[in-house]
């Protein structure tokens, strides 16, 4: 009974550690073609999404990442990246599919820098919209652990 017991609760740990990770690796099964933008005349990366992350739209999705400090405008929304700051994509070696908008149902209050988050909404991609990020968590509210 007791050996049981042991092996339901490493199920369940090893369950709960994939679901935590599982939104950043559907994103990195996300390709990316380089396509002209003729309104800002430059080459940009579209995203070419799985069809199991597309899948996975309008249903909740949870996400753990760090807080970027990146200026926007109204602060209508958040970038949550899979790495630091020093990491991230707009800093460092990442791609996009390690940064997600979160917009969130009630703001909850002032963020650090690098401020490691847990959040969950549901998932909007964006295929074309160069003025956004090509993973959105829309209604997010904050997790804790």
């Amino acid at each position: 009974m007791n050996k049981n017991l042991t092996i339901v609760l490493f199920m369940l740990i090893s369950l709960s550690a994939t679901a935590q990770s599982d939104g950043w690796t559907l994103f990195a099964k996300t390709k990316f073609e380089a396509k002209y933008n003729d309104k800002a005349a430059e080459y940009f990366l579209y995203p070419v999404f799985a069809p199991e992350l597309k899948d996975m739209v309008g249903k909740e999705m949870a996400l753990e990442g760090y807080y970027l400090p990146i200026d926007i405008d109204g602060d209508a929304y958040i970038i949550l990246s899979k790495f630091p700051y020093s990491q991230c994509f707009f800093c460092g070696g990442a791609g996009p599919e390690s940064i997600a908008e979160v917009t969130f149902k009630v703001k909850p209050g002032k963020f650090e820098m690098d401020q490691y988050l847990r959040v969950k909404g549901k998932l909007k991609l964006n295929e074309g919209n160069i003025e956004h990020g090509n993973f959105i968590l829309e209604d997010a509210v904050m997790v804790s652990k």
